[in-house]
């Protein structure tokens, strides 16, 4: 590297001997020297990993957390640091930093200076206050743990300003996440050396135990983002820094623990922007490019996979295979790493992925154009993209599967996995693909037959919206009581056997009564639910049905069926015109296989006396009754009424006869409703009688008047969709949706299993079991349901662990060397109905830290609203047993 120009001011810039160390993002820093291996003077660096450490154990560890909340760690030295950096796989996450010299610290800045300006106006490099902004000073105190190699680190309120001290907590949290430091400064090494003469001398040993370390931390502020219309306040800040530094002259202070707590600037510093916190890189947003805030919530969660991430800011474009016919020349790849690098830029503003998009819409035609698409096919089709373009196998070998022919489900397991890897071999596999194993079962000759498949992600069911609430009118046969609405929850997937099981006991049917469950559809009966193994599923939240409560069939009972007409008078061509008019629910009655027209009409009153309107001059004694209906079956009996064919949509034109005017006229007909033939007299027997008979009641006027037809006119939907009628809030726990992806089920009808006992297709039962997890798991809950006839979103709140998710007991095969816990670190989010709404993202960014990605706009979001009903897709990363 050139050095740097002699424009530097002993009074506001570093100098080339700065001794001071440097703490940088590893990427930052790795980009530099990237740029200038042909220099040869590449500084090798010692590679730490920090894990969780306390000074404290047992009781006292509680204690100290709550009283004293210093941050304490162990940085442990892996002897085989120089190998884990040559392929560039480690540390480019945000999760991996660098301590490196003010010289070379200083050389790296003008890299980047150079590269982001000297091409526009061609400045030369200064240190300019922008830079030096994002400069802060962390005290460390260090301890030689030489048992483990290790060093034992403590950051303190006391020795640090709170605002430091807090952003220290978010950068070096470690209790969720892997955290690499490269020592590149030297300093590190020469604390192991056990002599005191020895120690760096800006280092102070404060007492036998302890090393104090200054570090200058940059690029990790969110001065970055926010310099414009900002620089008096960062001039203040600046000058009250420089007051409050013990002998150095730049407004940082400088030296390598020659400082007390006391030299310590106080007053923390502001900083400004959306995201507004320490450690910003990666907090960019992404710009909506109009309806794609599904794909910017499905990338935004990809962008913060840590090994993902890793792995497309590293040198990925070797492993790109341009051979793949399933895969896209490596072009989604391409677009894909190149909005990871600019999401993980240090003080980017929010990206607009246009050309991602545009090379989604020439590979998916189906996410073309800007209509809104669903964020989980989106990521289903970009793993499996992103894996095709980056498969390390170049000719895949065909390998017939083996049947496990009684051999332990390990061997097989681990065989049909070397079958899988022998043929997929990508980033993508390593981190985020499982095995499950799956179970099927023949029915008849109880052939099993065991496979073990791969699997990206689980898409789990939510068990509570299994269940259904469905509302049917019952109506009785006894003549005493009026129809009712009745609200029942029976299995989302299940029979009719289980409506009826569900009505009879909300309604508290008798021994002796039956229910006879139809579906009315323009006043007639267009189906009965008779078969007890018939679907649940074909029955639609606006289909209207009826149960009638009747007594129990005997051999030579008969079902009659009753439809009402009445006359409807419009005027047509500025003529009076009448016909008869169907309208409220047909009833349903049982009959004895031998009666004539006069008990008929009588079962028929019996059937219509709930409706009776009470006034002054009708009587409902039985008396009364009885005298009625013997008045009117002895008029009926001359009663004619002149009649034509059936009219259009079962409306009827007619003369009415004055004679008859005032009395029902029973007529019999199709199960439509829509013919008249014969009509039924009184004293006459009803021969030939069907399995169901079927009759017109023609209602004249008189008698619309005497009874409240509104009564059985107005029926309920199965469930009413909308604002006023919305389902109750429902919730279920993850742990209740995977039990519910688990169990065995029968295959539907349209899903038959070929049995090779049997040799034909079966509807065999199916049993799902996880056998292999990944380091990367995606769990997409099923919120979205489609049908023939409609598509619903299901709003059901799912309680998700966040810090520990445990599938030990739900995992067959048992590894202990593996760890089946699991946590929390991005969440995809939709807000509104089916065809539209909004997707965002919760994103885990360090510490206790999430962050909203609503598109552009990043705003920290506290870890107690991260829960809600508009969780779509979680992502968890396995977490390591220390």
């Amino acid at each position: 590297m050139d050095a740097p120009s002699e424009d530097l001011s002993d009074s506001t810039h570093p100098q080339n001997d700065d001794v001071r160390v440097y703490f940088v993002p590893y990427r930052w820093w790795k980009e530099a020297q990237d740029s200038n291996l042909a220099d040869g003077n590449a500084k090798r660096g010692v590679l730490y990993s920090a894990t969780p450490g306390s000074s404290y154990v047992g009781p006292m560890k509680i204690i100290n957390n709550i009283f004293n909340s210093d941050l304490v760690f162990n940085l442990r030295r892996e002897e085989d640091s120089g190998h884990s950096n040559e392929n560039g796989e480690v540390g480019v996450s945000g999760r991996d930093y660098a301590l490196v010299p003010g010289d070379l610290w200083l050389q790296a800045l003008k890299w980047h200076t150079d590269s982001r300006v000297a091409t526009k106006d061609g400045r030369t490099f200064s240190v300019m206050e922008d830079d030096m902004a994002d400069v802060y000073p962390l005290l460390l105190r260090l301890s030689i743990l030489r048992e483990t190699n290790s060093l034992g680190v403590k950051i303190t309120k006391k020795d640090n300003a709170v605002e430091f001290f807090r952003r220290a907590c978010k950068i070096f949290s470690v209790e969720s996440e892997l955290l690499h430091i490269w020592d590149f400064s030297g300093q590190t090494t020469l604390f192991f050396i056990n002599d005191k003469n020895k120690l760096p001398k800006d280092c102070q040993r404060q007492s036998d135990q302890e090393i104090l370390l200054e570090l200058q931390v940059y690029g990790l502020s969110d001065s970055l983002r926010c310099r414009e219309g900002k620089k008096d306040e960062m001039a203040a800040q600046h000058s009250n820094l420089a007051g409050s530094s013990c002998g150095a002259s730049l407004m940082m202070n400088g030296s390598l623990a020659c400082m007390n707590s006391n030299s310590v600037h106080t007053n923390s510093p502001v900083f400004y922007g959306s995201s507004g916190e320490a450690g910003s890189l990666g907090l960019t947003g992404l710009q909506n490019l109009g309806n794609t805030c599904f794909m910017n919530s499905s990338l935004q969660c990809l962008a913060h996979t840590p090994k993902l991430v890793d792995y497309f800011l590293g040198d990925y474009s070797r492993e790109i295979n341009h051979e793949n016919a399933l895969g896209m020349d490596g072009e989604i790849a391409l677009a894909f790493g190149d909005l990871i690098r600019k999401l993980w830029a240090p003080g980017a503003t929010p990206v607009a992925p246009r050309m991602f998009k545009s090379k989604l819409a020439r590979f998916a035609p189906q996410f073309s154009g800007f209509n809104q698409h669903d964020s989980q096919e989106l990521l289903a089709f970009l793993l499996d993209g992103l894996h095709e373009d980056l498969n390390r196998v170049k000719c895949k070998p065909y390998i017939e599967a083996k049947d496990g022919e009684g051999r332990p489900d390990e061997e097989v397991a681990d065989e049909y996995w070397r079958n899988h890897l022998a043929r997929n071999d990508s980033i993508i596999v390593d981190v985020s693909q499982g095995q499950y194993r799956s179970t099927l079962v023949c029915p008849v000759c109880k052939k099993v037959s065991i496979t073990f498949d791969p699997f990206m992600y689980l898409s789990l069911p939510l068990p509570s919206t299994t269940m259904r609430t469905m509302t049917l009118t019952v109506v009785s046969a006894d003549g005493i009581t009026q129809p009712s609405p009745c609200t029942i929850t029976v299995p989302k997937n299940g029979k009719c056997e289980d409506l009826i099981q569900a009505l009879s006991s909300s309604c508290y049917l008798k021994d002796d009564e039956t229910l006879l469950v139809a579906e009315i559809y323009n006043n007639r009966i267009i189906r009965y639910l008779e078969d007890p193994t018939d679907s649940l599923s074909l029955i639609r939240d606006g289909d209207r049905l009826v149960a009638y409560r009747l007594p129990k069939v005997t051999n030579e009972d008969r079902l009659v069926v009753f439809m009402h007409q009445r006359i409807d008078e419009q005027y047509i061509h500025g003529k009076l015109s009448s016909s008869w008019k169907a309208f409220g629910i047909p009833l349903v009655a049982r009959i004895c296989n031998s009666v004539n027209g006069s008990d008929v009409y009588n079962l028929y009153l019996k059937l219509i006396n709930p409706f009776q309107i009470t006034s002054e001059g009708i009587s409902n004694n039985s008396d009364s009754s009885e005298k009625t209906v013997i008045e009117e079956v002895k008029e009926l009996k001359d009663a004619i009424s002149p009649v034509l064919s059936a009219g259009v949509n079962g409306i009827n034109e007619i003369w009415v006869d004055p004679d008859s005017d005032a009395e029902l006229q029973f007529y019999l007909t199709d199960d439509k409703g829509a013919t008249r033939a014969s009509k039924l007299v009184m004293d006459e027997p009803v021969t030939r009688l069907p399995r169901r008979l079927n009759l017109l009641v023609f209602w004249p006027e008189k008698k619309i008047e005497q009874y409240d037809t509104h009564l059985i006119s107005s029926l309920p939907e199965i469930f009413k969709s909308g604002f006023i009628a919305r389902r109750p809030q429902e919730s279920v726990s993850l742990y209740r949706c995977l039990e519910a992806f688990l169990k065995e089920e029968p295959l539907g009808p349209d899903d038959m299993w070929y049995c090779p006992g049997c040799k034909t297709h079966r509807q065999a039962s199916k049993k799902l079991d996880l056998w292999r997890l990944p380091e990367i798991l995606v769990i997409h809950l099923k919120r979205f349901s489609y049908s023939r006839f409609m598509k619903n979103k299901l709003e059901t709140y799912v309680d998700f662990p966040v810090d520990n998710l445990d599938l030990s007991t739900y995992i067959t095969h048992k590894n202990g060397m593996v760890s089946n816990r699991y946590m929390l670190y991005a969440v995809s989010n939709h807000y509104g109905s089916m065809g539209g709404g909004h997707y965002t993202a919760f994103v885990h960014h360090g510490g206790d830290q999430w962050y909203d990605f609503d598109d552009s706009h990043v705003s920290p979001i506290p870890e107690d609203k991260i829960k809600t009903s508009a969780a779509y897709v979680l992502f968890y990363r396995r977490v390591v047993d220390v």
